[in-house]
């Protein structure tokens, strides 16, 4: 989506989130079409990036199951992680603690040509910990306190700050936890902290509307993505990433693939001299062929 723009506005979608009347589901192909398009968007982006040396940071917050890494995962697809990384930090150490609050994260900003996809971020102070009471009344009012003034000053030095909430209702949470405690390969998404939630639901509302009063500022505006629907919520968020920097298409460098260079005597060394991975797609072949699966190893 190259062309003018382009700074991360205010308006906030004001007037679509009024007129919201509940998501139409994109059909699927419609969906992967359209994703893939965007996908290849990011791509043009990360190049104008490298090439104008831009540092762009990503906030993805909002509440647990509520689609944030399942975003993250298609941004990040098709991009090179070595400049596009991911940032999901674990709890933080004793030392970690008795840091400025914000030091810890300030190790993961970009630097020239460089994205910071942060999967959560300095805001769980004003949502978990707050919430959970994991820090004092003191330390929360100081980070709404001086979270602005930290951004504005990432915002002064040059990094494009965007930051968003993904909105999931309580029945649609509800039901995709219920689906993790079924699925023996997602249910490591579920943790004690996660169940809690629920029942501190309008705990973590009253969190984040106080949050956004504080934070929800000129130079770093929260944008709201309704992700009840996943599909929807993925394609709303990448596109409106997008239509916010101010990327244009970079001329690749011309590459040339070389000959390959006629061989010169080189003997490869004996097979059987080398352990390799037992050939199990061959197994399978064989077993499907039977109306048999083998077992595995």
């Amino acid at each position: 989506m190259p062309g003018k723009v382009k700074h991360a506005g205010n308006g906030h979608g004001k007037k679509a989130a009024h007129q919201h009347r509940g998501p139409r589901k994109l059909p699927r192909q419609l969906y992967e079409t359209e994703l893939f398009r965007l996908q290849g968007e990011l791509v043009k982006m990360q190049e104008w990036m490298r090439t104008e040396g831009a540092r762009i940071v990503v906030i993805f917050e909002g509440r647990d199951a509520a689609g944030k890494g399942g975003t993250i995962k298609r941004v990040a697809q098709y991009l090179n992680p070595r400049v596009a990384r991911i940032v999901a930090l674990p709890a933080p150490t004793e030392r970690e603690r008795t840091q400025w609050y914000f030091q810890r994260y300030t190790d993961y900003l970009p630097a020239a040509g460089e994205l910071a996809l942060f999967d959560r971020s300095w805001y769980n102070r004003a949502g978990v910990e707050h919430v959970m009471g994991f820090c004092t009344k003191e330390e929360y009012f100081r980070f709404l306190h001086q979270c602005p003034i930290f951004e504005r000053l990432l915002v002064e030095d040059g990094i494009l700050l965007r930051k968003y909430w993904f909105s999931v209702s309580d029945s649609e949470q509800q039901r995709r936890f219920r689906g993790r405690l079924d699925d023996p390969l997602r249910r490591w998404k579920l943790s004690p902290m996660d169940l809690e939630s629920v029942t501190r639901w309008e705990d973590y509302s009253r969190a984040k509307d106080e949050m956004f009063v504080h934070t929800d500022i000129p130079e770093a505006p929260w944008h709201v993505v309704e992700s009840d629907d996943k599909r929807n919520a993925r394609i709303n968020m990448i596109a409106h990433l997008l239509s916010t920097i101010p990327y244009h298409q970079v001329q690749p460098r011309p590459l040339t693939l070389p000959s390959r260079p006629p061989a010169r005597g080189y003997i490869r060394v004996p097979r059987d001299m080398q352990s390799y991975v037992p050939d199990h797609a061959s197994e399978l072949l064989a077993g499907n062929g039977a109306g048999k699966t083998p077992r595995a190893r």
